[in-house]
């Protein structure tokens, strides 16, 4: 059985990430979705908010999990045995910044990375620009799962809500 790992921060995943997920279960025996913490990158949900929306998102799938590290990738990936690290690209950008991970990876672990080409139709789908969308109410139905959407929505409002007055 070949394991991958399709790693990210998913905040929060999109129709883009699904797909790539997808695509890769059609080549892999066992996908495994990880949550991974980017220091650099300020989520809106908990690295546990990410993951039940990812489980919800992708249970439709067989031969995908979820899970979390807060560690390295490479480190996760020697753990549980993966043959590969899987990442979706939207355009030459997103290769820019993604390989010099790939090389780190396999210089930290020898674990390969492969890269998968995102549908050119969600080429346009970042988490960043999903949570600007839901920030200002818009439409979601084609960027994210609808339990992603829901989410968003909610914790859009919980953020946005006048604070109480305090007596």
């Amino acid at each position: 059985m070949t394991t991958v790992v399709c790693p990210g921060s998913f905040d929060p995943i999109t129709l883009g990430h699904v797909d790539v997920v997808r695509r890769a279960r059609v080549m892999f025996d066992d996908v495994v979705v990880v949550v991974g913490v980017n220091a650099a990158k300020r989520t809106l949900f908990t690295p546990e908010e990410r993951v039940a929306m990812i489980w919800e998102a992708t249970a439709h799938m067989s031969g995908v999990r979820v899970d979390f590290t807060d560690g390295l990738i490479a480190q996760y990936c020697r753990k549980i045995g993966a043959a590969a690290i899987v990442k979706g690209l939207r355009g030459a950008a997103d290769y820019e910044g993604e390989q010099s991970m790939a090389l780190m990876n396999r210089h930290l672990t020898g674990i390969e990375t492969i890269f998968i080409m995102g549908d050119p139709g969600l080429a346009h789908v970042a988490s960043s620009l999903v949570k600007d969308v839901a920030r200002h109410g818009g439409d979601l139905t084609d960027l994210v799962p609808e339990n992603v959407a829901h989410a968003l929505h909610t914790r859009m409002k919980r953020e946005t809500a006048p604070a109480e007055e305090t007596r």
